[in-house]
């Protein structure tokens, strides 16, 4: 044999040996989560031309609610960096006993609607620095809507918003982001007045 073959075959040798005999090196990465930068919580007023006015976040935008129940006095405070929406519906119940019962009820029956999917539904009932009484809720589990909360003078003003997130991304991922945007909404619950 030549030693260019005895060469060859010694090292193909060695390599099947080496090839089939040692596991390979493997680590397995660790599980990431995406890296979600905050922005600090900064607030200015609502413009003017609303029947009502409250402090909202610097990193929002004022929207009008477009979809086709809108009314006059609804909007949407929207997160762009964050993808999450807090929609704002106002009605003006003109001292209408029924139109006062109607928007009470509409405002459980959207609140119960996450009860399928909740696994804790947490109501409760405040007093904000300008007088009003709120009744906020806390949902917990893979819900579309994690905080929410409705205010009335019971004779005027019938005030609710709900927070929403236009992501997949599963809620856990998002509690910081969740807890972020409930203190702006709670922000805006406690400035909030009526014109």
């Amino acid at each position: 044999m030549r030693f260019s073959s005895l060469l060859l075959l010694l090292l193909a040798g060695c390599w099947g040996l080496t090839a089939c005999s040692s596991e390979p090196d493997y680590t397995p990465k660790p599980k990431g989560y995406n890296r979600i930068d905050l922005p600090p919580h900064e607030f200015r007023a609502l413009p003017a031309g609303r029947p009502y006015t409250f402090e909202y976040s610097r990193a929002a935008k004022i929207l009008r609610d477009s979809s086709y129940l809108a009314q006059p006095g609804w909007l949407n405070v929207y997160y762009p960096q964050l993808h999450a929406n807090v929609q704002i519906t106002y009605t003006n119940i003109v001292r209408n006993k029924q139109l006062y019962n109607k928007m009470m009820e509409d405002a459980r029956k959207l609140t119960a609607k996450h009860q399928i999917k909740a696994t804790s539904i947490e109501e409760r009932i405040l007093k904000t620095p300008n007088g009003l009484r709120a009744s906020v809720f806390e949902l917990e589990g893979e819900v579309p809507s994690q905080f929410q909360f409705y205010t009335t003078d019971s004779t005027q003003h019938f005030f609710r918003a709900a927070l929403y997130f236009r992501t997949a991304t599963a809620n856990d991922s998002l509690a910081p982001v969740i807890e972020y945007v409930k203190y702006d909404v709670m922000r805006m619950l406690n400035t909030l007045r009526y014109q």
